[in-house]
């Protein structure tokens, strides 16, 4: 028989999370926390339904419950927003999109398929991912979207939440909009994107700038390294997004 290969936060992950949890109620003694999100870190990874969660992390119950819980409280995205930062200049940042295939099984949530963030189109229903990235490549800021909504039409949502952080801004062609590039120029940033062809006259950018575009184009292929978050299972898109913060700090800020 196979040996259940299994998923552990190391001691370094560990030691990253840990001060960022809330405190358990008063009275209350709160299932240990490291073996719980222990079993919602592999639940992401390996993408099965949440009760066939493995014994080794106690009940499916509580593991489901603890993530949806929290996913509402906005835990995970403080998490993640305390191991990225709120200070300082990150340089140069890119922006880009991916789009994420959407499960029969996330479809019927309240208020329809568009307040949870699921567009139709002649693919089937699908979501979008939108980062910006700092210069490492690593995420500071993620949001999402219908599948079937325009790049042009988040990229100042995005840009805005990065005021003031950074002095060059890359992104391809689909972003190559009078609106964007106003905005980013409104921040006294440099902006690297290039014109398309439908422009009478070509706007010149740094060709050797927009050679790090790639960073961002990484970022999704190691986040869809996680199951969860390559293929969405989830009717909510906060719990959703919660796993994608969740993936998003374990994968590149605890280590």
């Amino acid at each position: 028989m196979a040996r259940r290969q299994l998923t552990w936060l190391s001691d370094a992950e560990w030691a990253r999370i840990e001060p960022l949890l809330p405190n358990g109620r008063r009275g209350a003694r709160r299932v240990d926390d490291r073996r719980v999100i222990s079993g919602i870190v592999h639940m992401l990874r390996i993408g099965a339904r949440w009760r066939d969660c493995p014994p080794e992390y106690g009940p499916y119950t509580t593991i489901y419950n603890r993530f949806h819980r929290w996913s509402q409280q906005g835990v995970w995205l403080a998490v993640f927003e305390a191991l990225t930062g709120h200070s300082g200049l990150w340089g140069s940042a890119a922006i880009d999109s991916t789009s994420i295939k959407v499960h029969r099984s996330a479809a019927g949530a309240k208020g329809g398929p568009f307040a949870q963030a699921i567009g139709t189109s002649r693919g089937g229903r699908t979501s979008k991912l939108h980062g910006l990235t700092d210069a490492a490549g690593r995420p500071r800021i993620l949001m999402i979207s219908p599948g079937n909504l325009s790049d042009m039409t988040v990229a100042p949502a995005l840009i805005e939440a990065a005021r003031g952080r950074f002095d060059r801004l890359i992104a391809d062609k689909g972003y190559d909009s009078n609106a964007i590039r106003a905005a980013i120029q409104a921040q006294g940033a440099e902006v690297v994107i290039p014109a398309t062809r439908s422009r009478k006259a070509p706007i010149p950018y740094d060709r050797e700038a927009y050679r790090s575009r790639n960073l961002v184009e990484r970022l999704w292929c190691r986040l869809k390294d996680w199951r969860r978050i390559a293929t969405r299972y989830d009717k909510l898109a906060a719990n959703y997004m919660a796993g994608v913060f969740l993936a998003a700090s374990i994968a590149f800020w605890c280590n």
